[in-house]
């Protein structure tokens, strides 16, 4: 990169400073402070005529009356806010024909950080020369070549500008070397953001920022990188947009490149050290918080956070060696409250904890959170290990365990195989890896022998799978269905019961459980299992008629009517009050459904009234038409439909006067059930 270009790439990194918290865009500071942004333009200073000697005392000049405007600025190049212009001398190297300027630090002997001010005979051109890293100046100066060519103007006009700074105005056109905003901004080159791209882009990112439209945000951040990619403060707006959007492993991968261009700004440590407690990188944490704090811009509070997380996880992995699953999971949920809520460690220890507890929805749930955050896992948290096993290897032996569970033996082998190849030396991961294989072995096993009408050979090699695995619901749940097809029911409702333990919304073994309790002519137990089948199953007719058959049987070992009992019967209708008498005193509860045809309510509901009687058949459904039974409608005291009144041995039980569907279905399962 040419000498020129490099003082572009500086021109452009002055405009921006890192000034907000580690996950916002970068506030404005004292610079740019009439766009309302963290990237605006430099504010223009009065001339000042004034004339001073080196930091080494070694040459003095007078400094000529229109010298332009200083500001500091940080080793990257940011704008660190207003100062006194400082005293400064211009001379020129023999020979160069290029300015170098010298002049007090602005920070002391940290070195580096200089303001200028200098006249050439180009007014509006940007000196290229070197600046003098000591501070010193030559004794010999030569006489001034002539001016520089065009291409190195940073700005027309005769304003002032720092240097290295961004002109402010529209008016600017950029140097022939520099990037061409309109590329990035969409525009053609006269458009007014190509005249101040930079500033303009980071302006419009800001505002979409701040009304949280990260994505948008992002896509201007990211222009502005293109524009200035050696700037820590578009690096850090880049970032902030990246955890607005939840992809922390980018963020990171950002917050790092702004540390390496500018590593003596707490922003952008406190940044790193701020997303690296999300993920659960603890000790990457610490180190840029402890950097953060020596450069005076460390958060109280996000120490505390990373104290806490630190201790929680601590006692997290001791509650783990020890098989303390309650005290494991109450610690990872601790840990995430405190701060690291994307730690994939973290949740994998709350996955498996979930897993052992037999809350396996919510160990799946918290897996399935765990395989959503983005990209891969960085490097410095794959090599962290977990009681000497490595990270990235146990989030794969947990999502063995859990895909297992669930009956998806494939892909838990898959992924225990691929924790054996991350950390091939580790004994913990080579045992699941074999237990995970003999597993799927013998379900594979047990499912050809039922298919073989071998089920006597099935349920031993169901067996052997569970001495591997002895909470393994699927094979429990296998093993019942070859003690029905023996007619062993009892055996049936034991492995039935142990799956349910395990998994309790687990359907097949509590269709199962049903079926067997039914043959064990259990009917409170087999019609409670049915019933809450009904809920989760409600549009399956086998099982409404296997609950209606339970019912009914149930109805008759307590000595009740059934005989006008019958299975998917069509709502009856109701023409007078005799009839209407003896169809509420019938056993069971019945529900009357007055209605008019000619009310728009009624047609609508109608059909889910037909529905609901299907649903419930051991419910008596009656319908009575106000329009042509009006007598009847007198005699209920109806005045308003549609009304549905519950009866049950003849008595009211409710009434309910243009329910919604939810409400009537609600209802009428209720008393079905608790007729039962």
């Amino acid at each position: 990169m040419s000498e020129a270009d490099r003082i572009r790439h500086r021109t452009a990194a002055l405009a921006l400073h890192d000034d907000e918290v580690r996950d916002k865009p970068d506030a404005k500071a004292n610079v740019f402070a009439d766009l309302g942004s963290p990237v605006s333009p430099l504010r223009a200073r009065a001339s000042v005529a004034t004339s001073s000697s080196s930091s080494s005392g070694s040459a003095k000049s007078p400094a000529p009356s229109n010298a332009g405007m200083a500001g500091g600025r940080s080793h990257s190049g940011e704008l660190v806010g207003e100062c006194n212009p400082p005293r400064l001398m211009a001379h020129r190297r023999s020979g160069s024909g290029q300015l170098i300027f010298s002049g007090s630090s602005s920070r002391g002997s940290g070195g580096g950080d200089r303001g200028s001010t200098a006249s050439s005979p180009m007014l509006n051109a940007l000196p290229t020369g070197n600046i003098c890293p000591s501070g010193r100046v030559p004794a010999t100066v030569a006489t001034p070549p002539p001016p520089r060519p065009r291409p190195d103007v940073l700005g027309s006009g005769a304003g002032h500008y720092g240097h290295g700074s961004i002109m402010r105005g529209a008016g600017m056109a950029p140097a022939r070397s520099s990037i061409d905003s309109s590329s990035f901004l969409g525009h053609s080159s006269r458009s007014p953001a190509s005249s101040g791209s930079l500033q303009e882009v980071t302006r419009l990112g800001n505002e979409w920022y701040k009304k949280g439209k990260y994505a948008e945000a992002l896509r201007h951040y990211e222009r502005a990188v293109a524009l200035c990619p050696e700037s820590a403060a578009c690096r850090g707006n880049r970032a902030a947009a990246l955890i607005g959007l939840g992809r922390l492993a980018d963020a990171l991968r950002e917050c790092e490149e702004a540390v390496r261009l500018d590593p003596v700004s707490g922003r952008a440590h406190s940044r790193v050290a701020g997303v690296c407690l999300r993920l659960g990188m603890i000790d990457k944490a610490w180190r840029h918080f402890t950097q953060a704090g020596h450069l005076q811009q460390s958060d109280p509070a996000e120490w505390q956070k990373l104290q806490e997380v630190e201790v929680h996880l601590g006692r997290c992995t001791d509650a783990r060696k020890i098989g303390d699953w309650k005290s494991t999971l109450r610690e990872a949920d601790a840990a995430i409250a405190a701060g690291a809520d994307s730690s994939q460690l973290l949740l994998a220890l709350r996955s498996e904890a979930l897993l052992r507890l037999h809350k396996l929805e919510e160990a799946e749930s918290t897996l399935a959170s765990l395989l959503k955050l983005d990209g891969a896992l960085p490097s410095s948290l794959t090599a962290a290990k977990l009681s000497g096993m490595l990270a990235e290897s146990y989030v794969h032996i947990v999502r063995a365990q859990v895909d297992m569970a669930l009956g998806r033996f494939d892909t838990a082998v898959a992924a225990a195989e691929k924790a054996r190849d991350l950390d091939p030396g580790n004994a913990e991961i080579g045992m699941v890896l074999n237990n995970v294989r003999l597993v799927a072995k013998a379900r594979e096993q047990g499912n050809d022998l039922f298919k073989a009408a071998k089920f006597s050979d099935a349920s031993m090699a169901y067996g052997e799978g569970l001495k591997y695995d002895p909470s393994n619901s699927v094979l429990h749940c296998n093993r019942a269905a070859c003690w029905s097809k023996l007619e062993k029911w009892e055996k049936a409702v034991d492995d039935c019961n142990e799956a349910l333990r395990i998994q309790p919304n687990y359907t097949k073994a509590l269709l199962r459980r049903a079926a067997s309790y039914a043959k064990l002519e259990r009917w409170v137990d087999c019609v409670r299992d049915y019933e809450v089948l009904r809920k989760e199953l409600p549009s399956d007719k086998e099982v409404a008629e296997a609950l209606f058959h339970a019912q009914i049987a149930l109805k008759a070992t307590r000595g009740e009517d059934v005989s006008n009992m019958k299975f998917g019967g069509e709502v009856e209708i109701v023409s007078n009050v005799q009839q209407l008498r003896a169809a509420i005193s019938s056993p069971g509860v019945s529900v009357v459904y007055f209605m008019s045809a000619m009310n728009q309510q009624c047609t609508q509901i109608t059909p889910s009234v037909n529905t609901l009687c299907t649903e419930c058949p051991s419910v008596n459904f009656l319908k009575v038409n106000v329009d042509s039974s009006p007598m009847v409608a007198k005699a209920e005291n109806v005045r308003i439909v549609p009304t549905f009144k519950i009866y049950k041995g003849g008595v009211k039980v409710k009434e309910m006067i243009c329910p919604s569907l939810h409400v009537l279905r609600y209802s009428v399962r209720h008393y079905s059930v608790s007729s039962s």
